[in-house]
Parts: C-alpha cells; structure tokens; sequence
C-alpha cells in the first residue's frame, strides 16, 4: 500500500471524481456543501499549509483506492482535522481504510510531529468502523 501525494493531473482528476460522487461528499465539509472539488481546487488544496493531503492504493497493484488527509492544520499548535473517503467502493470491507488510515496517522505524528488530531462521523457513516478500530 503506497500514500500518493496528489502531484499528478491524473491522480487529482481521480479523487475529483470520487469527491464529486454524493455517497462521498455528503460526509465530508468542503465549504460548508457549497464547494465543488474540482481537479484544481485540489492541487492548491494539496499545496497549502492548512491542508496535508494523500491517495492510497492497493497492496497488490497499486489500484488507487480513496483519499485520506488532514484540514485545518495548525502547523504552530501541530494540531489537525481528519478526512478520508474510499473511491473505489469495490474495496470496501477489506481493511483497506483501516490499514491505510494506520499508516497515515502514523506519517502525521512520527514523520510530520503533530500533537492531536480529531475527526469527527455522523451516525451511519461507513467510515465510523475505521474510526472504531483506530481508537
């Protein structure tokens, strides 16, 4: 399993497409519903301080699989936000979020230094599993 930086045009019109799609952005605050994630929107996203930003992939093919990131970063007070979203929806129930959100907070606090990071889940939310067995 890789985390991608969303550097390349293809990968950011990919989690576009995903973002665009209801089932993902209903669960997800960009601009309080008023926001359209566009391919752009997320490169600038992906450059700003207040955003840390990766794609996952696979273990087996490197199948890009959904985006996982941190908002509202606080570099000063090193504290951040929580997001994720599966895209490709035919790898839900395997672990894969679980596992790559693992890895992610990892990087965030060893690799990057953060102190805390939250997130928050509405009642039904798929993703309130991994939330689960994160801890």
């Amino acid at each position: 399993m890789k985390l991608l930086p969303l550097d390349r045009p293809e990968l950011l019109e990919l989690v576009a497409g995903w973002l665009a799609r209801k089932e993902n952005h209903h669960w997800l605050d960009f601009g309080n519903g008023r926001q359209i994630v566009t391919p752009a929107l997320l490169k600038i996203m992906a450059q700003r301080e207040t955003h840390f930003l990766r794609g996952y992939t696979s273990e087996r093919d490197d199948t890009p699989i959904g985006i996982l990131g941190l908002n509202s970063v606080d570099r000063a007070f090193k504290t951040a936000t929580f997001l994720g979203a599966s895209g490709d929806k035919s790898f839900r129930n395997r672990g894969y979020s679980t596992f790559a959100s693992s890895k992610f907070l990892a990087l965030a606090f060893r690799d990057l230094g953060f102190h805390a990071i939250n997130t928050w889940c509405v009642d039904h939310n798929p993703s309130l599993r991994t939330i689960e067995r994160l801890g």
